[in-house]
């Protein structure tokens, strides 16, 4: 059933059992949005408001769904969705200070309308890109199972983001994993402007469920009663007998996809059918003619809502503008971490690189008893490195956990288990595949602590870098995409003592860490390795090699690289520094050692436009200018994808010319 080709008959309330009182409240609930929305169609037409995305004509949904929900409980709402917050008495006075940006909402004033959470309300809010919020809502609920809680989700979108990738990935994950999740696809009919006939060829979105195995409902988005019992009667069953369930609402957008937008490509006599079918118009008349409301409670209930709505305006309005300092800003990025140090034992063992990330996984999981750990082929198989090999025995199923191909909706899973104050682990099964799970790394891992106080506990492992054969899509090394995001930690240790130390800090850590394990490490490197569970803090750089006329400024396989062409420079006094983390950069140590030696060759596997090179070079230029003695010199990969022949990939890389840049920098 289409909005487009439906036929129109007048709602159907059906008599149920539900208590006068609750149906006067689900009328009230409904009301309080709608006149809400009335106020602010006058205040955007005053510029009073900058956007509004309006919800008129749908409120029957947000309601229906939200009372349904127990209050603890978590929702994941959409832009149309007002009735979710007002149902859940978020004091309006905070609503308006958030879409006026100023310090009683709850960004700070940093984003708009309902692009926040809040944990005390328990809702979390989408992102601009739509369907992380699905797989964030699955992580969520994977959280009710792990801590054996009777309890769900409900997660919100509209028909057109059916569409997009995480929509699958989400329902797919939540499906092989049984989650308690309800999927709310609100189909108003166009997706902005865009019908859907044009948006997908099944007759109807449940259909989907199908294909997932999923049980699906259609019900008639705008019948406050169907919502309120329908989805009261599934959600007490999914409590009872974890699972997803596919829930498509009918209704229609009775304004613009937002304000600015308008309705001009509507037909008028569509939008007449829908005006006919308001969810509160009939069920108004539906209470009167049962004699359950009257007039004058009604307009009591306008008059009480209205001098509420006047009154919060009113506080938001004599609120002050936001003030933030540059200080505050960027403290804001990152959730404060203490680190706290775990000293080393005099116990060692000679052990590889992939050893010391296996032994650090295995001593974080004891060391964090709910840390779960997540990607393709890790649990029995042992992922295709075979670094989880014995953590399924270890650990258990629920703790070690082979995943779907679907890199986002997994990143987006770890963000809800984080919501839920689960410490989690991604292994990409190679650093490339991260392409497709980049959008909920930079634009809901980075930015959501600075956007609403929320910490993403979530550590991304990253099998990366050339050397072995492997080709343009599993041997880059793409560190570069995410030292540019602020909000993000990266780290990209050289030696199997430092390996396991950082991964211990980073799953410490409450921040995002993107961990890279150059795979051309992890069987040629040895190193004696302490055996307990020790750390070692992030921004800190290694000395590897001191010395007065050169520095070295390397990570990852570099490191190597450089220490094997120094071999043919005895007599040459370098200091080599091993960065071990790219964000935080230890930039003050780099600084003292080009103040000391007055010449600096930064290597990095990379190719050097855009590089981490590139900018530590910017860096030094603008902070050692005047202590260096030749010009600042990088060298990195060639500006080609990455070959796959041994001698292609050999002239690819920078690891022989390390030499003769170096003759080149002694020489100036």
């Amino acid at each position: 059933m289409k909005p487009a080709t439906t036929e129109f008959t007048p709602i159907n309330f059906q008599n149920t059992n539900l208590p006068d009182s609750t149906l006067l409240k689900l009328y009230r609930g409904m009301l309080k949005p709608r006149l809400i929305e009335e106020k602010m169609l006058i205040l955007i037409r005053q510029g009073k408001v900058s956007k509004w995305f309006s919800g008129i004509g749908q409120e029957a949904i947000s309601i229906g769904v939200t009372m349904a929900m127990q209050e603890d409980e978590y929702i994941l709402p959409m832009h149309r969705n007002l009735g979710v917050f007002t149902a859940r008495e978020i004091p309006l006075f905070r609503l308006f200070s958030q879409w006026q940006g100023k310090a009683n909402g709850f960004t700070k004033g940093r984003d708009r309308s309902f692009h926040f959470g809040t944990q005390e309300f328990k809702i979390v809010g989408m992102i601009s890109h739509l369907g992380p919020q699905l797989g964030v809502a699955d992580g969520i609920a994977l959280a009710h199972k792990l801590k054996n809680e009777n309890k769900l989700t409900a997660v919100f979108t509209g028909e057109g983001g059916t569409s997009e990738g995480d929509f699958h990935e989400a329902l797919n994950i939540a499906s092989v994993w049984d989650l308690p999740v309800l999927f709310c696809v609100e189909n108003n009919g166009y997706g902005l402007s865009t019908p859907s006939s044009e948006q997908y060829r099944c007759k109807d979105i449940i259909d989907r469920g199908i294909g997932y195995g999923m049980e699906a409902h259609q019900i008639d988005g705008n019948n406050i009663l169907e919502v309120f019992t329908k989805v009261s009667e599934i959600a007490e069953s999914v409590r009872e007998n974890p699972r997803p369930v596919l829930l498509e609402f009918i209704t229609f957008r009775m304004r613009g996809h937002e304000e600015a937008s308008g309705t001009k490509y509507v037909p008028d006599e569509l939008m007449n059918e829908w005006a006919a079918k308001d969810p509160i118009s009939n069920f108004k008349e539906f209470l009167i003619e049962n004699n359950i409301l009257t007039e004058e409670v009604n307009n009591g209930y306008i008059k009480e809502i209205k001098a509420e709505i006047d009154e919060n305006l009113q506080l938001a309005f004599d609120e002050e503008i936001i003030v933030s300092s540059e200080s505050e800003e960027l403290n804001d990025v990152y959730q404060n971490f203490e680190y706290q140090n775990f000293e080393e034992n005099k116990e060692v063992k000679n052990i590889r690189f992939i050893d010391a990330i296996a032994e650090g996984l295995k001593q974080s999981m004891q060391q964090h008893k709910d840390l779960v750990l997540m990607g393709q082929d890790i649990a029995d198989y042992g992922g295709v490195f075979k670094i989880t090999e014995n953590s399924l025995h270890d650990f258990g199923k629920d703790r070690v956990r082979n995943t779907p191909i679907c890199e986002s909706g997994i990143v987006a899973a770890a963000m809800g288990l984080s919501i839920k104050g689960i410490k989690s682990m991604v292994e990409m099964q190679f650093a490339d595949f991260v392409s497709s799970g980049f959008n909920p790394i930079v634009n809901y891992l980075a930015k959501v602590h600075y956007r609403w106080n929320q910490q993403a506990d979530v550590v991304i492992r990253m099998p990366c870098g050339a050397g072995v054969g492997a080709g343009p899509f599993h041997s880059q090394t793409n560190e570069a995409w995410f030292t540019k995001t602020p909000g993000l930690k990266v780290v990209y240790p050289a030696f199997p003592k430092d390996a396991k130390g950082l991964l211990n800090t980073a799953f410490n850590d409450p921040n995002p860490v993107l961990f890279f394990e150059h795979k051309a490490l992890y069987r040629s490197i040895r190193q004696e390795v302490p055996t307990n569970y020790y750390t070692i803090p992030f921004g800190k750089a290694a000395f590897l090699q001191e010395g007065n006329e050169v520095s070295i400024v390397t990570y990852g396989a570099a490191v190597h690289w450089a220490m094997e062409a120094l071999l043919d420079f005895p007599d040459l006094s370098v200091d080599l520094i091993d960065l071990r983390t790219l964000q935080p950069m230890d930039i003050e140590t780099v600084f003292n050692s080009v103040k000391k030696t007055g010449r600096v060759l930064i290597i990095n596997e990379d190719s050097i436009f855009g590089s981490i090179a590139s900018d530590i070079a910017a860096q030094i230029a603008e902070g050692c200018f005047e202590y260096l003695d030749a010009p600042i010199m990088r060298l990195g990969s060639m500006e080609t994808p990455i070959p796959f022949t041994q001698n292609l990939e050999n002239q690819y890389l920078p690891k022989n010319r390390i030499n003769e840049k170096l003759k080149e920098l002694i020489a100036y």
